[in-house]
Parts: structure tokens; C-alpha cells; sequence
């Protein structure tokens, strides 16, 4: 059933292969046994995990939000088979790109970023509305996918392409505006980190975020600006 197995990438939680399973292109995150753990611990945290992840992508679907389609749980060998977007393009890359191509005067206008950030920011808060809390909310955990065949470069066609949220290994899925605002404050962090260049971005995400729906906002915000307070006190104290 499994064809063609190949590395593509070792994290410090899993390791995630892609090959063909039942004639799909598919993507195979195996999580490690962690060997300071006790073993029927380790046996219970992972299978535990596997299951939120499995959770948190069903209920994504379910609300409409695009993440790769789970094709198979494997507690026995650690192992979820999902989709694997063979033409896509992670958000982080996307925008250092598309920059750098605003740079050299070959880009396409500052508009392209606007609307991947409000895409972004609806996107979060449609899974929030929905009580997944992603856990590690980074452009490096978005995908960007043709909606439809082109031959056209990835990096100008905005408008045909659909973000797809990945990487649920530390969601959960909780009510609590503290969490939201955690989620929130965690990409925030993120966007600092990798897109300093692009210092509007994360407000424009905010923005579309909060014009998406007008459910429990005001709380969610409060929450965020209270982690991000007690973040920037603890960067003061070091």
C-alpha cells in the first residue's frame, strides 16, 4: 500500500516522510519514542498527541478549514498518513520572496501581502471560533496551494491560491481565551522573528482577525494584550 518511502525532513519531535499510499501523494509524520521518558508514559503522551492532531485536522475540516485530508492513524508504529501538496509553497518563503522581489522591482504590488494577511487572520479566527488551538502558529506552518492548475509562477498568483494550515502536533482544542491569546501572541513572536521587514504584517493579520466575527473578541484581544505584557516583562527582567 505504501510506495516509494523517502525522507524529507527530521524535526525534533517526528520525522516526516513522503511517498504514495493507496496512489496518493502522501506525507507520513512517525513521532519518536523519547527514551528519557518511562515507556508506557511515552506510549500514553504520544498516542495522546496523535490523537489531538487527528482531532484538531477532522474538526478544521469540518469548520470548513483547509489542512491537509487525514487518510490513516497508526498508534501501533506513531504514524499519521495525510495529504501531501506536491505544488505548494510555505508562507514564510512566499513573503521573504515576494519581498525580495518587490526589492529588485520585479514584484507584483504590496497589495499580494494585504490579502495573504487577511486570509491569515480569518483563518485564525475561524479555527478559534471553532476551540482548536493550533499551539505553533508560524508561517512556516502554512501552505500556500493552487486552487487550480496554472502555469504561471507560484509567487503571482495570489488570487488563485488557498491557505492550507499544517503541523497540529501541538493543538488541542479548549473554549479558553487565554489560549486563543497565547495562539495569537505565538505568531506575533513568530512574525518578529522571521518577517522584521514586513513590520505591518502581523497588525493586518490582527485586523482581518477581528473584522471576521465579533464573537467573544473583545476578550480574546484583552488576553492577548495581557500575554504579550507579562512576555515583554519577562524580555525586561531576562
Amino acid at each position: 500500500m505504501t510506495e516509494n518511502l523517502k525522507i524529507l525532513k527530521q524535526g525534533a519531535e517526528a520525522k516526516l516522510y513522503i511517498c504514495k499510499y493507496l496512489g496518493q501523494p502522501t506525507l507520513i509524520k512517525e513521532r519518536f519514542q523519547k527514551n528519557y521518558r518511562h515507556p508506557d508514559l511515552d506510549v500514553s503522551i504520544t498516542k495522546e498527541r496523535i490523537k489531538n492532531e487527528a482531532r484538531s485536522i477532522v474538526r478544521c475540516k469540518t469548520a470548513d478549514i483547509k489542512t491537509p485530508t487525514l487518510y490513516l492513524v497508526d498508534f501501533e508504529r506513531r504514524r499519521l498518513y495525510m495529504q501531501h501538496f506536491e505544488e505548494s509553497v510555505t508562507v514564510k518563503d512566499f513573503i521573504i520572496n515576494f519581498l525580495k522581489e518587490e526589492q529588485n522591482g520585479s514584484g507584483d504590488q504590496i497589495n499580494s501581502l494585504d490579502t495573504l494577511a487577511k486570509m491569515i487572520g480569518q483563518t485564525v479566527r475561524k479555527m478559534h471560533e471553532n476551540n482548536i488551538i493550533h499551539g505553533d502558529l508560524t508561517t512556516s506552518n502554512m501552505l500556500l496551494v493552487p486552487k487550480t492548475p496554472s502555469n504561471e509562477s507560484v509567487w503571482s498568483q495570489i488570487n488563485n491560491l488557498e491557505l492550507v494550515m499544517i503541523d497540529f502536533g501541538l493543538s488541542f482544542i479548549d473554549t479558553s481565551t487565554e489560549d486563543k491569546g497565547v495562539d495569537l501572541y505565538v505568531l506575533e513572536r513568530a512574525l518578529i522573528s522571521t518577517h522584521n521587514d514586513y513590520p505591518e504584517l502581523f497588525e493586518k493579520i490582527l485586523e482581518a482577525y477581528k473584522g471576521y466575527s465579533k464573537k467573544n473578541v473583545k476578550e480574546i484581544i484583552s488576553k492577548f494584550e495581557e500575554v504579550r505584557a507579562r512576555g515583554r516583562k519577562r524580555t525586561m527582567v531576562g
